[in-house]
């Protein structure tokens, strides 16, 4: 892919630690807990939980008004205690959710303000089904990350086209992206830096669905063809999927997935 010399490049937002793009941000964040949104997590199944778990403490820490998880009925009895208000959905054998469950979920998102994919929900068909069952039938924001996914990869432009919608990737996953709806840009691990963030404008233009990514030290957030960048150094965050979730908080609070993604790299 060759460099666009002829390219303006005025969409590109560039932040630094000491220099947020929206310093007034924290003027947005509610004081009274009951306006600070209600977050719904979804994920896990009966050979592991952790990232719901971990995603649970990290939103009630970033100051949600109140989250909810929603969690396949195989690991009831060993969380239920954990999560107070927990919705609990009917099984598939492989322990995700079962397709019987669709009305329960869809009960759950219509009780939240935004919605988070966390992963951990294995990669059985039937669970794959509910969940796009849920973003085709649900219009509340959702922010999918982790293994959901790549569960949810097949939907192609039905993915890509849904409004309110985060996808938090991988480098390999955004490639696998591109490539389930044929995009006519190819992404290699050898480009550079500007011809990512190139392809993420003309990528966020196309499709009203917002990226954020984590490549080579940076992370990068793209939406109605602006990019923003920053350098960041804890990918444990990342892979976690403790930033989309962060990220999905702050989008309750503005309506703007680049400003919401730019602020939580910094708080």
């Amino acid at each position: 892919m060759c460099y666009n010399f002829n390219m303006d490049y005025n969409f590109w937002l560039k932040q630094e630690e000491k220099r947020p793009l929206y310093p007034d941000f924290e003027w947005k964040k509610p004081e009274n807990k009951r306006r600070a949104g209600k977050l719904l997590l979804i994920g896990g199944n009966a050979h592991g939980f952790a990232a719901v778990a971990m995603n649970y403490k990290a939103a009630v820490d970033c100051g949600a008004g109140q989250v909810r998880v929603l969690m396949p009925d195989a690991v009831e009895k060993v969380v239920k205690n954990q999560f107070p208000d927990a919705v609990f959905l009917p099984s598939n054998v492989s322990g995700g959710f079962a397709k019987s469950g669709l009305d329960q979920a869809l009960a759950a998102t219509d009780w939240a303000d935004a919605v988070v994919f966390v992963g951990d929900s294995g990669q059985n068909s039937e669970t794959g089904l509910l969940l796009e069952k849920i973003l085709l039938k649900s219009d509340k924001p959702v922010a999918i990350t982790r293994d959901a996914v790549d569960l949810l990869r097949g939907m192609g432009e039905r993915l890509m086209n849904r409004p309110r919608t985060t996808l938090a990737v991988s480098f390999q996953q955004l490639q696998k992206l591109f490539q389930s709806v044929y995009y006519p840009k190819v992404l290699t691990f050898s480009q550079n830096l500007t011809q990512t963030v190139e392809n993420l404008h003309k990528f966020t233009l196309t499709y009203p669905v917002s990226i954020n990514l984590f490549h080579k030290d940076m992370l990068l957030a793209a939406a109605n063809g602006q990019v923003a960048s920053q350098k960041f150094a804890n990918p444990t965050l990342v892979w976690s999927g403790k930033l989309a979730t962060r990220t999905a908080i702050y989008q309750m609070w503005t309506d703007d997935p680049i400003e919401a993604a730019a602020a939580s790299w910094l708080n």
